[in-house]
């Protein structure tokens, strides 16, 4: 190691290059992981709040929420306990004066079921609702009027939640009721789902399904998981090949310093270590200022923008990419194995 920092002392430009490298890659790979997860939060926030276990849904709804609806008839024979709960979902079209048309999800809720006894300021009677805190960049406050999709019926905004998104798209919660109207569905139809605490909720003439399984299957969430991993992929190989060329390249520069070093009696396996310790050096100065890239970035990006950044994917990204680094630098060992002094010197 004392090798290492010697001659990246010695040769500054040389080794700044390598470092600025690592830092841009790693800068990005952050960057990248963070709008992996701030959408992937985006895609599932709301549903991850509701601390469900597993939801029925309609037979034909191909595990989609949006698609389901539940008859009477079909809940009257579930025998329902405390540990269930009705819900409904139907896409609507927020309205405003002070904002423009937004497409959100209504979420309908039996006000004494247990998802909305989490939810602080549950709306109790039909034409109240609460809204994703991203209404707030809009303009929209506490007693604000909005409509939704052409009815005539106004609602009133009487609070806001915190994250709550599903498909990207903000959640309005409100009643069932107002759900049914919405949905615009007859007297019969209930919900479009029963939500339940019980790992083993069995429900006669419906689906039965994860919570994670219900979640894999909303639109466009395993293929935009599938993108940002591939993505990062790449990058950690790309981080490899060019951390390998950059080994190597400097490796045949220090032949002559090599042969030296062979013919004072030093062994190769000192010089080998000393590459691979330069090449773990170098992987962590460049990761620390790629944090700090990524943190300023983070400060001057907008909030409307889905950046979260999860501590243990975080950590994981670095590990791998300097885990990147040192692989890269086993791709000169075999010259360095191969140094003659003699002829070396001699050269």
């Amino acid at each position: 190691m004392y090798l290492a920092i010697k001659e990246i002392k010695r040769e500054k430009l040389r080794y700044g290059m390598i470092i600025a490298m690592i830092a841009l890659i790693s800068w990005l790979i952050f960057i990248l992981t963070g709008l992996a997860q701030g959408l992937g939060n985006q895609n599932t926030a709301a549903i991850d709040s509701w601390n469900f276990k597993s939801i029925a849904l309609n037979k034909d709804a191909d595990v989609n929420l949006r698609q389901s609806l539940i008859t009477s008839e079909q809940i009257s024979a579930l025998h329902l306990t405390k540990k269930e709960t009705l819900l409904g979902q139907a896409s609507v079209v927020a309205k405003h004066k002070k904002m423009k048309n937004t497409s959100a999800n209504f979420i309908g809720l039996e006000k004494n079921g247990f998802i909305a006894k989490d939810i602080k300021n549950f709306p109790t009677k039909s034409g109240d609702v609460l809204l994703d805190d991203s209404f707030k960049r809009s303009g929209l406050r506490k007693g604000s009027k909005i409509k939704l999709n052409s009815e005539g019926k106004t609602f009133t905004v009487i609070g806001f939640v915190d994250d709550a998104k599903i498909n990207i798209s903000p959640v309005i919660y409100g009643t069932l009721s107002d759900w049914q109207s919405l949905r615009n569905v007859p007297e019969n139809f209930k919900a479009s789902a029963v939500a339940s605490q019980k790992e083993g909720f069995e429900a006669k003439d419906l689906s039965t399904y994860s919570k994670q399984k219900l979640i894999d299957n909303l639109p466009g969430y395993e293929a935009q998981n599938a993108t940002f991993g591939l993505m990062i992929g790449f990058l950690l190989v790309i981080s490899l090949i060019i951390m390998g060329v950059f080994q190597y390249i400097i490796t045949i520069q220090k032949l002559a310093n090599f042969a030296v070093l062979r013919a004072q009696g030093i062994p190769s396996s000192f010089l080998v270590k000393n590459t691979i310790s330069q090449a773990f050096l170098l992987g962590v100065i460049g990761l620390v200022l790629g944090t700090l890239l990524t943190f300023i970035c983070s400060l001057a990006i907008p909030s409307s923008v889905p950046l979260k950044f999860e501590p243990l994917a975080m950590l994981l990204v670095g590990f791998l990419l300097l885990i990147a680094a040192i692989l890269g630098s086993l791709v000169p060992i075999r010259t360095i194995l191969k140094v003659d002094p003699a002829n070396a010197i001699g050269g």
